[in-house]
């Protein structure tokens, strides 16, 4: 029998705004091994919470998405928007864990480096 993966949701308590409802937990090594391989895109209020990580690569992705580093205050301390496929960011050594939401959420919700996050189960 399959195990639903953890499921949390992402709100920006500096804008006050969610950035997400259902983000899956990919903190066991199989679930960051695969992370968002094999999918076509995020849903608008989806995405992937990598736990532990600091850098991420898009080797294999097929779409774009955001990218927040979030350290373990779940105070952002890296952000990427649009990250491209067949790319890799760099270590953040500040970093504990990250965020892949959908393409345009850190636009669309004016998140900063800086910001306080509120991760809820």
């Amino acid at each position: 029998m399959v195990r639903n993966p953890s499921v949390v949701s992402v709100f920006n308590e500096t804008k006050q705004m969610r950035l997400a409802a259902s983000v899956e937990v990919a903190d066991t090594g199989l679930r960051r091994l695969v992370g968002l391989l094999g999918r076509l895109s995020i849903q608008r209020d989806g995405g992937i919470w990598i736990v532990p990580c600091n850098s991420v690569h898009t080797f294999g992705m097929l779409f774009r998405f955001d990218l927040l580093l979030i350290d373990k205050n779940y105070r952002v301390v890296g952000l990427h928007e649009r990250l491209r496929p067949f790319w890799m960011t760099w270590p953040n050594f500040r970093a504990e864990s990250v965020l892949e939401l959908a393409a345009g959420t850190i636009a669309g919700s004016g998140t900063e480096i800086g910001d306080q996050l509120r991760i809820e189960r």
